[in-house]
């Protein structure tokens, strides 16, 4: 038998087995006081008012230093922004030596982290109930209806939909700070906000928001004796239904959408039910395993279209016009 102890490669995943993303923004960010999902000064540089934060998405915790847009990401990234280090490598011997994490053999103190992360609580949920998000909201612009114009969406459509022009929005009372020449829209539903910014980056385009995963739009429109045919987003859903009137939508393309009671709803509120997620590859994959898991049906946009960087159906309204739209609709027997 070969004696010794068995060497555990450093890595993220091997440092977050032992301490959270949680720990290490606690450790190294300057300001104490911060807290997940409130902005506080950028520990950057100096500033005059709050441009950064730490925040959560689907629990995960991020950076996010909105004077800057290339400046985001995970607790790693941050070390290594905040000590201008050059590698992840250079992150991982930082951590594990400030923690006493012993994992690359040259801590002297090892096992310190379980009295750092003794000294507090973890938070109980990295969830979105710890973001309360209000909205200011103010007329639409030219931009903005030209916007939703292209889209084949009126004021009145808009106004229907609760899609809101936005002044302010203060997220857990403080200034949530966007880009000035930034489009970006109010999608509220019943006490919740969703942040739309058409053109940010993916990570970034529905944020702030505090919309419950669950939460559904459009069941009214549904009938027993009708298809219900199921969207992956709002636009999706406002473009559809001028076209098929039972339509609804979901707010992602996940599998967490769809809890017991929604799927109850449809069943018993639809003849059937029609999926539409986008077209690529992670589209074609999550509908799959929807339908397969609920015995949904499934109908996205034709893949010919993929070639024009087409995928949904708001998109193929846009570029193709609303007869195309309705004809792939009558050709799928839908009307």
């Amino acid at each position: 038998m070969i004696g010794g102890t068995k060497r555990i490669e450093l890595t993220p995943e091997t440092i977050l087995q032992r301490i959270t993303a949680y720990d290490i923004f606690r450790f190294y960010v300057p300001d104490k006081n911060w807290s997940v999902n409130h902005s506080i000064n950028s520990p950057f540089r100096k500033d005059r008012s709050p441009s950064f934060m730490i925040g959560n998405r689907g629990g995960t915790l991020f950076f996010i230093d909105y004077a800057d847009g290339n400046t985001r990401g995970d607790c790693f990234q941050f070390v290594k922004t905040l000590y201008g280090l050059t590698s992840i490598n250079d992150v991982l011997l930082l951590i594990d030596r400030d923690f006493g994490l012993g994992l690359a053999g040259e801590s002297t103190n090892t096992a310190v982290y379980k009295q750092i992360v003794a000294e507090y609580k973890q938070p109980e949920e990295l969830g979105k109930r710890y973001c309360n998000i209000q909205v200011t909201p103010r007329a639409f612009n030219h931009e903005e209806l030209a916007y939703w114009n292209e889209y084949h969406q009126s004021l009145q459509d808009l106004r229907d939909n609760n899609i809101f022009a936005l002044n302010k929005v203060f997220m857990n009372k403080q200034l949530f700070t966007f880009k000035p020449t930034e489009l970006k829209f109010g999608y509220y539903y019943d006490g919740h906000w969703k942040i739309y910014r058409p053109f940010a980056e993916k990570m970034y385009k529905w944020v702030p928001n505090n919309v419950p995963i669950t939460t559904m739009e459009g069941l009214g429109n549904l009938s027993p004796d009708k298809d219900a045919f199921i969207n992956k987003s709002k636009k999706d859903h406002m473009v559809v239904k001028k076209i098929i009137e039972p339509s609804c939508a979901v707010q992602n393309e996940g599998l967490a959408c769809f809890s017991e009671e929604n799927v109850t709803y449809l069943k018993t509120h639809s003849r059937r039910q029609i999926l539409s997620f986008d077209s690529d590859a992670p589209g074609v994959t999550n509908s799959q395993q929807i339908t397969k898991i609920f015995d949904f049906d499934y109908m996205n946009v034709p893949r010919e279209y993929l070639k024009e960087g087409i995928k949904d159906w708001a998109e193929l309204a846009r570029v193709k016009g609303m007869s195309t739209v309705e004809k792939i609709f009558k050709e799928k027997g839908l009307l």
